[in-house]
């Protein structure tokens, strides 16, 4: 009997990514559920299992390499790996007003936690017949919506946080995708939109979009054909421009 596809999703506890890891088992495969909080992933994973879903929860926070270690070595096969996790930092805050800390903190999750947990799992999603990267990205890391006067984004609050370290994500999978193409490996960023999460639970303004609609681009991206594009930027209408 053919091995089932495994995929691990960062972050799936709630929002976008708990929504990934239900629309990928739907789809027939196992799914490892990452939460830096082992209660409310085991919580998370039990509701879809409830559903009927093969879906198991394991501990993992991007900046703590020794989770990251634990689980890849606990793998024997994994073949979609999502890098979901991510934080926001303070979004009114001005680049002027940033700390060097407050960056920091931002890319140790947005940045480097997604290399960290990438080359960890490399070993094994080298032996997968069809491997697929896909990592969340945002809109905002857009450097042609922020400057063209006339898309909404730019006239958005200057912030040195979440917006730029997206932009350093899409770089990162770019050049991911440049690196593992000739192992048959596609690497992607998604770019979800705003939706009625958590994460934009204090936006000023209101959002219609659910988590399972941000997450159709993210589970698209994670089932392309052996065709399929690697190092792109997508969203539901297609390419988002860098």
């Amino acid at each position: 009997m053919t091995e089932k596809i495994t995929a691990l999703v960062t972050g799936a506890n709630k929002g976008i990514g708990h929504e990934v890891a239900a629309g990928l088992a739907a789809r027939g495969m196992t799914v490892l559920l990452g939460s830096r909080d082992r209660t409310r992933g085991e919580a998370a994973a039990a509701r879809l299992r409830a559903a009927g879903a093969d879906v198991r929860p394991v501990v993992l926070d991007v900046t703590d390499p020794a989770t990251i270690e634990a689980v890849a070595t606990g793998l024997t096969r994994l073949d979609v790996l999502v890098n979901n996790a991510g934080i926001s930092g303070p979004l009114n805050e001005p680049p002027s007003a940033t700390s060097p800390r407050t960056l920091r903190e931002v890319f140790e999750t947005n940045v480097i936690g997604v290399l960290t947990v990438t080359n960890a799992l490399l070993p094994l999603l080298r032996r997968s017949p069809a491997a697929r990267i896909v990592n969340v990205s945002s809109g905002v890391g857009s450097l042609a919506h922020h400057t063209d006067p006339d898309h909404y984004m730019s006239g958005l609050p200057a912030s040195a946080t979440y917006p730029i370290s997206k932009t350093a994500l899409n770089q990162l999978t770019v050049q991911y995708a440049k690196e593992l193409r000739k192992d048959g490996i596609l690497v992607n960023a998604a770019a979800p939109g705003a939706c009625a999460t958590d994460f934009t639970k204090d936006l000023p303004f209101p959002i219609t979009r659910t988590a399972a609609d941000g997450a159709a681009i993210v589970i698209k991206l994670a089932t392309l054909p052996a065709d399929g594009p690697t190092g792109g930027f997508f969203d539901d209408a297609g390419a988002v421009p860098w």
